[in-house]
This record gives structure tokens, sequence and C-alpha cells, in this order.
């Protein structure tokens, strides 16, 4: 009996294993070994088993890395916001939009009026685009329904979209995303209801798996924030936040003190609030599509990030109004040359980091030994052109669970 069931051979492994030294955590001319749906060995190129195993695939010395994953979309919404756009381009602030109406509420009102089966319909396409640039496990937020009712319809909505494609879905509740116009007066009220009926129905049906808040100014504040993170902890759900995007809230430092997986955006965080994230763990995931689109002046701390050993994820924040783009690469890009990040960082935050963004960090995000054998197989001469070459699709296989 063969010991493993396949070996993907002659690959140059990215395999983004901190253990591995070498620049991508490359193990040149080396071979995976799977067994089931995980890596049951990483072997060089002169191992016996290579040699001889009977279902042996010789990848023609192409570069090997882990499956993509989008950790921060808000992939279901229905309508559109380009008149918006056209406002910012004139310079009309994102916050003066919001209070006038528009921004998220404009699509709430739109996402409401949907049915489960046109949002369904209307998500494929991005879905899809995602899939092609080799996006392996997706997170999806909910956060445009605003009532029990239309944000369970949207989670479920995003579990019939991935349904069996083979990518892998993380689904959180973003309930806490803005208030709604209904209780335009009354936030607390909203909150409230969050806390004590979104929360616990959406836990109980297992439609999600974390709680996000967007804690801001135009949204909700730290203290409200907090009771939310409680309740969620009450009913077994992790946390995150969207945090100091457009203000310093001190909304990272909640993150962290509540273990939260990652906290989001942060543009506008100091020092107290990156100390805070370094010693809780917790994730900074960028979202550099956001900052583009916004044409906004203030960048994330990146320096400060890193110096701090706090993990860096790069995510789309794939939605309508503030980063409409359906692209990891693209993200990947834009956090290479407006943030800073090398190649091998922006990669590494769409796999390694990014699995600990949605609490996947021992099963997901590199080729290790135990891992999923979820991976990509890239026709490139070397991996930073799947981060600096857009519009060409060098992705030639993927590897979900062992099967290509």
């Amino acid at each position: 009996m063969e010991p493993f069931d396949a070996i993907w051979t002659n690959a140059r492994l990215a395999t983004f294993d901190p253990a591995v030294a070498a620049p991508y955590g490359l193990r040149d001319g080396w071979a995976i070994a799977v067994r089931g749906d995980k890596i049951a060995a990483i072997l060089p190129p002169d191992d016996e088993a290579v040699r001889s195993h009977a279902r042996s695939v010789d990848l023609g010395g192409r570069w090997v890395t882990p499956g993509l994953i989008d950790c921060h979309t808000h992939l279901v919404w229905a309508g559109t916001r380009a008149a918006e756009w056209e406002q910012r381009l004139a310079g009309v602030p994102y916050a003066e939009i919001a209070r006038q109406g528009g921004g998220i509420l404009s699509t709430v009102r739109a996402t409401r009026a949907a049915s489960e089966d046109e949002l369904v319909a209307a998500v494929l396409p991005r879905f899809r685009a995602l899939c092609r640039e080799g996006v392996t496990c997706v997170e999806v937020k909910s956060g445009y329904g605003l009532t029990l009712a239309d944000e369970v319809k949207m989670l479920r909505a995003a579990r019939r979209v991935v349904g069996d494609s083979g990518v892998e879905l993380a689904t959180t509740l973003l309930a806490a995303h803005a208030v709604p116009p209904e209780y335009k007066d009354r936030p607390d009220d909203y909150v409230a209801l969050v806390c004590e009926e979104i929360i616990p129905a959406v836990a109980a049906e297992k439609l999600a798996e974390a709680v996000d808040v967007f804690c801001e100014a135009i949204a909700f504040s730290v203290p409200q924030c907090e009771r939310i993170f409680t309740a969620a902890a009450r009913h077994g759900l992790a946390v995150k936040g969207h945090v100091e995007q457009l203000t310093n809230s001190h909304g990272a430092e909640l993150v962290a003190r509540h273990r939260g997986w990652s906290a989001d955006h942060l543009e506008y965080l100091d020092d107290a609030g990156v100390q805070a994230l370094a010693k809780a763990g917790t994730v900074a995931v960028l979202l550099p599509g956001a900052y583009y689109f916004l044409r906004e002046k203030q960048r994330p701390p990146v320096e400060a990030l890193r110096a701090a050993g706090v993990p860096l994820a790069v995510a789309t924040d794939l939605n309508p109004g503030t980063s409409p783009f359906a692209s990891i690469r693209l993200a990947m890009n834009q956090a290479c040359v407006l943030y800073g990040l090398s190649p091998e960082e922006a990669l590494a935050g769409a796999t390694r980091e990014a699995a600990k963004a949605l609490g996947r960090g021992d099963r997901l995000g590199t080729l290790e030994v135990g891992k999923e054998a979820t991976f990509l197989v890239w026709d490139v001469a070397h991996p930073a052109e799947v981060v600096c070459h857009l519009g060409v699709h060098p992705l030639v296989m993927r590897v979900l669970r062992g099967e290509p």
C-alpha cells in the first residue's frame, strides 16, 4: 500500500513556513506528499518516494504557494454606489455622504429590498472573480441588512454562493455596521437589539463564527462595541473590528482586550494601539483598496506594526462603496505600492497571516506537514510576479484539500 495518496514533484515551494529561513520559505525542487486532505510530507528531490511513487505529478519547476485567503470581504450586497464615487471625486467626504443617507445605508436599502435568490445572483460574479485569482478561503460579512431577517438572509446567501465550490467560507456577523434609519436617534436601542436578538439567533443557527463592529464616530462608540463583544463571547463567537479607519477611536485597544482575531483598516492607529495588538497577538488586517478608493492621506503605521511583531494580513475589503475590487492580487499590489510591504510580506499577508485573522492558522496558510493540502500552482518565474503582473492569469492549478 502506497504511504501517500499522491506526490506533487519538481516544484518550487513557497511554503511561508517561518521555520524555513529562505525568502518565501523556499524549498526549491521539493515535493508535496498528500494523504487524504492533509500534507503528509515535504520531501527533498532525492527522496525515494519522490522517484518511485505511482501517483506523482511533475509540476515542471513551477512555483507553488498556499491557497490565497481573502480575510475581509463584504461580498453580499445589492445595488450600486457608483454615483457616490462621483461625489467623492468632486470632493465630498465619505463621512458627509454617510450623513446624507448615502454610504452604507444606501446599500442597506437595496439589500433589504432584494430576495435571497437575487442576492445570490448578484454575488456569483464577484465570487468567481476571486476564485479565478486563487482564493481558496473567503470571509464574508453581513452588515447591509441591519435587521435579524436581513442579516440572516445575507449569511444564508453567502453559504449558497460558496456552497460546493470547494472554497472554504468564514462567515462574520456585522450587524453593527451602521445605525439603521429606524433607530436613527436611538443607537443604544439598536445595540440592544444586536446583543439580545440578532447575535443569539445567528449563533443558534450557526450562521456565523465571529462578530465584527464598525467602531467610529459615524457608527458605534467604544462602549457600544464593548457591549456587542461581550454578547458575542456569551454565545461562543470570536470578535474582530473595523477600527481606526477615519479617526483614532481606540477601537484597536478594545479588540485587543477581547483577544480579537483581527483589527482591520488601522489608518489612525496610535502607538498604544500597536502595542495592544502586539501583546494580544491580534492580526492587523491592511485594506489598501479602501485607502486608495477614498483617496486617503493617512497611512496605517506599517513600520511600527512590523517592528512590534504584529502579523500583517492583506485583504480586498470588497464592498460596493469604498473598495469595489474583486481582486486579492490587486490588494497585494496596493499593499506594496501604497503601504510599503514587500511582495513576500504581501503574499504572506494573503496566506499565512490571513489564516490567523480567521482563526485558521493551525491548518491553513502555509505548506507544512499536518496542514490542509490546499495550494496553488503558478506559471511564473518568481513569486513576486503574482503580486506585480496584474491583468494576466498565471494560475494554472488549484489543489483543494488534496484534490486538483
